[in-house]
């Protein structure tokens, strides 16, 4: 029997396979602490797989079903909300023929932005488990880098990072256009998740794109950069590359 595509479904799914002994280590590891990043987030502890499993149960949901689990406390209600938004928001893009500008692919990438710009999309995982598939290919398709460049240099922790990460839409594609546009924006920026985010984007433009853009802009930026970024930017770099651009610092 498919279950009914309802928020309270999938939430009522979600605890049925609930962990609380893994719930406590999530919360721990997302730093749900007092001052930590993820504070006062809750988790009811499922694992990624079981969470994309649910999702693939509830396909063809509707836009206020899954906002109403992006509005949930429970940290797995809004990444299990995120692959559901993922899901139809390719499923919609395959019907219309690809065209980013259909009303129908619109209604779920104004979701996603909403959700960004409420912060809902808190953490790392979830940002990273959306960013580059939503907003990410939508600019892509769209051929426009203004929502990206916004989050991008947009203060707030998690919007900064969807900017960031939503370049690897087009870094999967052998462009390194979004993320030389994203890269002055964010360069500076010390704060620990957006040095990995930033210095993982820069890696992978030497890996899916053209090693000589990573080390051109490793060149010229290496002394600037934070320690951090450098470290992800290099590590599949040789020991001599790694010592020399460390050396620029």
């Amino acid at each position: 029997m498919v279950p009914e595509p309802t928020a309270a479904a999938v939430r009522t799914a979600a605890a049925e396979i609930a962990d609380p002994q893994l719930a406590a280590g999530q919360a721990k590891f997302f730093q749900a602490r007092p001052g930590g990043y993820g504070e006062g987030d809750e988790f009811l502890g499922l694992r990624v797989p079981q969470q994309r499993a649910i999702a693939r149960a509830f396909r063809g949901i509707g836009p206020d079903a899954v906002a109403e689990l992006l509005d949930s406390p429970v940290h797995e209600h809004r990444l299990i909300a995120l692959f559901l938004l993922r899901g139809e928001f390719e499923q919609e893009l395959r019907r219309r023929g690809g065209d980013a500008t259909d009303a129908g692919v619109e209604v779920w990438v104004k979701l996603y932005l909403d959700a960004v710009r409420r912060g809902r999309v808190n953490n790392w995982d979830l940002v990273d488990s959306s960013a580059d598939s939503i907003l990410g290919e939508y600019c892509r398709r769209l051929g426009r880098l203004d929502a990206v460049l916004r989050h991008a240099q947009d203060e707030d922790l998690w919007r900064r990072r969807v900017g960031i990460i939503a370049t690897f839409a087009h870094i999967r594609h052998g462009d390194a256009t979004a993320l030389l546009a994203v890269a002055p924006l964010v360069r500076d920026d010390r704060r620990d998740l957006i040095q990995k985010a930033f210095g993982w984007m820069l890696r992978e433009v030497g890996k899916r794109v053209d090693e000589a853009v990573l080390l051109g802009y490793l060149e010229d930026n290496a002394a600037e950069m934070g320690r951090t970024a450098l470290s992800y930017a290099i590590e599949h770099r040789s020991p001599e590359e790694r010592a020399y651009f460390r050396s620029l610092r």
